[in-house]
């Protein structure tokens, strides 16, 4: 694996979603043409659409976006909610330490907006809307050429549109999606049940990462054989992972599910034996070394209390403070919030001020408890799940950075908080509109 990730190491055999061509002359050399019925009424795509659940189904294929929630319910459930609506292509990467969304839409476009088509002609969506945040100005530009490609070719069943939402975190959330198209706030929704189906106005809505959306454009044409080729069984098929910090490779992989976390590692290349992994984002769980040969795969990861979360492993090598690291992204965390509930609002930057105080001092021997009991009364009391996300991953460093939140709080730090940050946060949006709020849609 190369530095960065537009270079990128594909799963070997003839099911890949990276390494595909880039034009849509290419595309459609290299896959074919998009499979969908060449009518969307009567009973011959009636049986297609039908067909296209059951293909998903035998696919076992689950979303790539956080959630894992099998992809042919979801569709079943955007079928149910009626047609006329939309499908969205989710974009937005909030994640600060993920690139799989970029690099899709910059290498493989076409594959992706492919997915979008074949869902919409399998749920009645009129519609098809690409998110990608403002200030992603390549990536928006590879996405507009591509729509420009599709549009000239007449490729695609229906209309597709780019539309640009607030680069924040919680933006990419799917309700705070569907929130931002319908009111222009990115205010997320508690939904505790995914098959509940999205609604944008009086419109169904069926929103997917750009990962889930290539994989259905692929099972689409090959069929789910070569999908449950690769992976486990229980959980088959390639994922995309970003792995960055301590690494001499940073970038995107292609590999199968159930790959151990040190492989996983051992691909970008590590400066030394790490300290420590964060699983699944800011969001999180850091892992101690006892668990890297855990599979990545969903059941085994949460034996650990960990989840596969949008593929993201960050390395800590033994020259970073644990606890500094997760005080930077408690505070980060904190400033993302959508700011419609008090556990957002003001837990979360206690949290953040409890963290760095433990990782700066002074001295506070009672700080554990305290933070302990902070999190407990932050947790699960939220308007969606960002806050819960933070409570995740600070509980996670108080127990595998334990020696050190010990000495940290009895006064004598480890002395690693002073070394550079192996976490990668954008930068500061200084003409951001007030949270939740968007500056206006920039349609192209």
């Amino acid at each position: 694996m190369t530095a960065n990730a537009s270079d990128v190491v594909p799963v070997t055999g003839p099911y890949r979603l990276l390494g595909h061509p880039v034009d849509l002359a290419g595309h459609l050399a290299a896959l074919g043409p998009l499979p969908v019925p060449p009518s969307r009424s009567g009973s011959q795509a009636a049986e297609w659409r039908a067909a296209l659940i059951r293909l998903l189904e035998a696919s076992g294929l689950t979303g790539r976006g956080g959630a894992a929630f099998p992809a042919s319910i979801k569709l079943a459930v955007a079928r149910a909610g009626g047609g006329g609506g939309l499908v969205v292509v989710n974009g937005m990467e909030g994640e600060p330490a993920s690139d799989k969304d970029k690099l899709l839409l910059l290498r493989a476009p076409h594959l992706v907006l492919d997915g979008a088509q074949i869902l919409a002609a399998a749920c009645g969506a009129t519609e098809v809307m690409v998110c990608v945040p403002r200030g992603r100005e390549q990536v928006a530009g590879a996405v507009a050429a591509a729509l420009d490609e599709r549009s000239a070719r007449a490729h695609g069943v229906v209309p597709e549109i780019l539309v640009r939402p607030p680069d924040r975190f919680v933006a990419g959330e799917e309700s705070a999606l569907a929130a931002w198209i319908d009111s222009g706030r990115s205010l997320p929704a508690f939904r505790p049940e995914k098959g509940t189906a999205l609604r944008i106005g009086k419109r169904p809505a069926l929103v997917h990462n750009t990962e889930t959306l290539a994989h259905v454009a692929m099972i689409a044409r090959h069929g789910p054989e070569q999908f449950r080729r690769h992976g486990m069984v229980e959980e088959p098929g390639t994922t995309l992972i970003t792995i960055s910090g301590a690494v001499a490779h940073p970038g995107v992989v292609e590999v199968d599910r159930g790959t151990p976390l040190r492989d996983l590692v051992a691909r970008a290349g590590p400066w030394d034996e790490p300290q420590a992994l964060l699983i699944g984002g800011y969001g999180g769980t850091w892992v101690g070394p006892e668990h890297f040969m855990t599979p990545y795969a969903s059941l085994s990861l949460r034996m650990i209390g960990a989840t596969a979360g949008v593929g993201i492993v960050v390395v800590l090598g033994p020259g970073s403070c644990g606890v500094a690291e997760s005080a930077a992204i408690a505070r980060y965390m904190a400033g993302q919030s959508s700011g419609q509930c008090g556990p957002c609002v003001f837990g979360l930057p206690a949290v953040a001020d409890d963290l760095t105080r433990l990782a700066w001092g002074p001295a506070d021997p009672g700080l554990g408890a305290r933070l302990t009991r902070r999190l407990s009364e932050v947790n699960g009391r939220g308007g969606c799940r960002h806050p819960d996300g933070v409570v995740t991953m600070v509980r996670s460093a108080l127990a595998v950075f334990g020696a050190d939140v010990a000495a940290h709080a009895e006064g004598a730090p480890c002395g690693r908080q002073h070394n550079p940050s192996v976490l990668r946060f954008p930068a500061p949006d200084v003409g951001a509109a007030p949270v939740g709020m968007a500056a206006g849609a920039a349609v192209a």
